[in-house]
């Protein structure tokens, strides 16, 4: 096989501050058999990867638009020559074992084809920022253990699918799902993506041992309006693409009242009129929506029990933002 074996994806948006940091884990990694695809995605000029920075990737490409985090992810895939891509964010810093950790993993579960990683907040490490994504029967995803201590049990298992901030996906995989969704531009694509990859019969593990410490929201902000925008829109538009018929008609008002109830949230924190415009512009996208929705359940080979299996159904799991792993089952 020629080539490295794994090719690291990294789509920056002002990111200059926290990219030497990336790249010094990197180089502290201790498997080396990995490319790096740096993609700056339209920074301003003050906040660009300096020059010292580009030359420390393999590849690097400056973006003369900002073309959002699904297109860019996917352009640096097309990029990559490695068997495994992963997609890492600028603010995501691996601990020095974690390539080795996955790599690892692709041995314990051959027969796995995307990989999460465990992710630990930054400002505090006693905390998680998630242990893979999980989605709510009721439409709503969300990170596991986002905020919540981390637990000394935790343990490789089934996720609904990998955050996109440290994620692993055989290459030829993520091209045959067709990678992110570019109308996204950014949030939910990993959901999306892995929502794909379930109804195609996929797996998606979470593993324990492979660490990075994730800053979160660097480049757009907690709670801002461009992140409660695209992830109000880009959530209703998950459900109607992925969700299955009998389930989509029965879970179709539990998801429209949720999502009246965290619009009357997001109100209360203030960013009640993004959240409306996402909601607009979500219906205004639901004939393509629907459209993609015919192609997507064309290449359905799950049943629809296994599928809901994956899902949380506890509304308590959801307000608790719980930690989701299934037993990992072998073939």
């Amino acid at each position: 096989m020629t080539g490295p074996r794994v090719s690291i994806l990294i789509v920056a948006y002002k990111s200059r501050a926290h990219l030497p940091r990336l790249f010094d884990c990197l180089d502290a990694q201790t498997f080396r058999d990995f490319e790096t695809i740096l993609i700056d995605n339209a920074s301003p000029k003050e906040s660009e990867p300096d020059a010292a920075t580009q030359t420390r990737a393999n590849k690097f490409v400056a973006n003369p638009n900002n073309t959002g985090f699904a297109q860019a992810n996917n352009q640096a895939a097309k990029l990559a020559n490695g068997q495994w891509i992963i997609c890492l964010n600028p603010d995501a810093f691996p601990e020095p074992n974690w390539l080795e950790a996955l790599l690892a993993a692709i041995h314990r579960y051959p027969e796995v084809m995307a990989f999460g990683s465990t992710q630990i907040l930054d400002e505090d490490p006693s905390q998680l920022d998630g242990a893979g994504d999980v989605y709510h029967a009721f439409g709503i995803p969300f990170r596991g253990g986002y905020r919540k201590p981390w637990p000394y049990d935790l343990a490789d298992g089934q996720a609904f699918s990998p955050c996109a901030a440290a994620s692993m996906w055989r290459a030829d995989i993520f091209a045959e799902l067709g990678g992110y969704e570019e109308s996204y531009f950014c949030y939910c694509e990993d959901v999306d993506i892995g929502f794909r990859h379930r109804l195609a019969g996929g797996k998606v593990i979470q593993l324990a041992d492979a660490h990075v410490r994730h800053m979160g929201s660097a480049s757009s902000g907690r709670l801002s309006d461009f992140a409660v925008y695209h992830g109000t829109r880009n959530r209703l538009w998950t459900f109607v693409r992925n969700m299955p018929g009998p389930l989509f008609w029965l879970l179709l008002l539990p998801h429209l009242g949720a999502t009246l109830l965290l619009w009357a949230h997001t109100a209360w924190r203030g960013a009640g009129p993004a959240y409306g415009r996402g909601l607009a512009d979500a219906l205004k996208g639901w004939g393509q929506a629907w459209q993609s929705r015919k192609a997507i359940q064309a290449k359905r080979k799950v049943s629809l029990i296994e599928l809901a299996r994956q899902f949380a159904w506890s509304p308590l799991s959801l307000l608790k933002r719980a930690i989701v792993l299934r037993q990992i089952t072998r073939p």
